[in-house]
């Protein structure tokens, strides 16, 4: 089991109100990704989970329990943090095995539980190396294989990725993603990526100066975000903003509009404007366009296969059923 529940939860560092009170449930088996930019808030929510940071008031409860009070050893929730954490003079072996030697666990368990994590992470072939002897991925492999061991309620990732190089972290998340699969059990990750949270998630926290602005599946908030904050965080690139006469004529303060959501035509249209940079990524082409006339820069998502050049005037042709319009305190209309 690894039913999550938080009410009127709230963190205070001194005058400072960091997590300001919040509602959540995580369901049993779920994975849900807590993202949202630097200072945001989700470390901080996530170590009061994990009991590695006191409340200041509200309620935590595991599996019904409650467990605001409890030591993080009491919690039955597993961590696995960005710096990998590993002891250096302990080979593979030793190092997930050492959380149920330090319980008291018999050799011939150790054993069992070890191999059995090993084999599910593809670390066989690497027991008897030392953490120095492993690439960045394989040393991450182990600290979630010594979480593992442990068979929690809940595992909590908290930036996992960020210390490995982009072709790494991809294939982490695959991995990640994969283990999820195969052990069917609660997982609550943080991120600043909103790619890692798109790719990985059942259900997405968006959080914001300790606010949760919008919770959701990753293709609801990419499809309906409920205010400024969520639609221009979610999506890369990111959505486009238009303000003024064109955004009121649609009956909003303003407009949002998607990269993938404007034509390039070949006839005069109701946009145009010139190509101020082309981005070409091989099965894409990202567009910036200046003197649209309704936004200062314009991103376009173009076919990959069709060449811009910089200076290019360019007609656009928005598509009207996909916009986004948003009200003058930036909620969703």
């Amino acid at each position: 089991m690894g039913f999550i529940e938080l009410k009127q939860v709230t963190k205070n560092f001194g005058d400072l109100q960091v997590i300001k009170p919040l509602d959540l449930e995580i369901k049993d088996g779920e994975f849900t990704v807590f993202v949202g930019p630097s200072g945001c808030g989700k470390s901080t929510l996530l170590r009061l989970i994990a009991g590695l940071e006191d409340l200041t008031s509200g309620s935590i409860q595991i599996d019904g329990r409650e467990a605001s009070q409890d030591a993080p050893a009491k919690r039955g929730l597993a961590m696995v943090f960005q710096s990998y954490a590993l002891y250096p003079h302990m080979n593979v072996y030793k190092n997930i095995a050492f959380p149920l030697k330090m319980v008291g666990m018999d050799k011939d368990a150790i054993d069992k539980k070890v191999r059995k994590a090993a084999e599910v992470l593809n670390l066989n072939d690497y027991l008897e190396r030392k953490p120095a002897q492993l690439s960045g991925g394989q040393r991450q492999r182990v600290a979630i294989g010594r979480a593992i061991v442990r068979e929690p309620s809940a595992f909590l990732f908290d930036e996992p990725l960020s210390n490995l190089d982009a072709a790494l972290r991809v294939g982490m998340r695959l991995e990640i993603s994969e283990l999820h699969k195969r052990l069917n059990t609660t997982m609550i990750y943080v991120t600043h990526d909103q790619v890692e949270a798109m790719t990985m998630a059942d259900r997405i926290v968006v959080m914001n100066h300790g606010v949760i602005e919008q919770v959701g599946t990753p293709l609801e908030l990419y499809r309906n975000p409920k205010n400024l904050f969520v639609a221009g965080f979610i999506g890369s690139p990111k959505m486009n903003f238009i303000e003024g006469s064109w955004a009121q004529a649609q009956g909003a303060h303003s407009v949002g509009i998607r990269p993938e959501h404007i034509s390039i035509t070949a006839e005069q249209s109701e946009w145009k404007g010139v190509v101020k940079m082309a981005e070409s990524l091989g099965s894409d082409t990202f567009l910036h366009i200046q003197d649209s006339g309704v936004a200062e820069t314009l991103t376009v998502r173009a076919d990959g296969e069709k060449s811009f050049n910089r200076g290019q005037e360019v007609f656009l042709k928005p598509k009207k059923e996909s916009l986004h319009l948003f009200n003058e305190k930036g909620e969703r209309q």
